[in-house]
């Protein structure tokens, strides 16, 4: 939203040149490169967002997480399939008579969800955290 159209194409490829960066260090060396490219294209609005924002996002670029976990880490598909889900079951029913009645209906497929398609699936292998916690006790 803070580039105008002419640089989006531009600017998406660099910025996924960012995120595609092996370590947090090249990944934010990378954002401080394109940044200077974003000012010197007159994008401050940009070049101040990606600054403020890089720290944040790319944290899953961390040596704590394990490399099979910065893939899942990064995105957020368990969280947009569970609203798929909902907006599903909410688009059926249609009109709900009052917002109890639609709290009600989301909250039951959130508990069927999670008690039984979910709950048995491993979406993260939290053994390998295991050596990482002893290090840093």
């Amino acid at each position: 939203s803070k580039v105008p159209p002419i640089h989006r194409e531009w600017a998406s490829a660099a910025l996924k040149a960012v995120f595609a960066m092996e370590s947090r260090e090249s990944a934010l060396d990378k954002a401080e490169q394109v940044a200077a490219e974003m000012r010197s294209r007159r994008l401050r609005a940009a070049a101040n967002c990606l600054r403020e924002g890089v720290g944040e996002t790319t944290t899953y670029l961390l040596d704590e997480f394990p490399d099979g976990h910065r893939r899942r880490i990064r995105t957020n598909n368990m969280i947009e399939r569970l609203n798929r889900e909902i907006r599903r079951r909410t688009r059926v029913v249609g009109g709900f008579p009052d917002g109890n009645s639609a709290l009600m209906l989301v909250c039951a497929r959130i508990r069927y969800v999670t008690a039984n398609e979910w709950s048995t699936r491993r979406y993260l292998d939290m053994s390998r955290f295991d050596d990482n916690l002893v290090e840093a006790n």
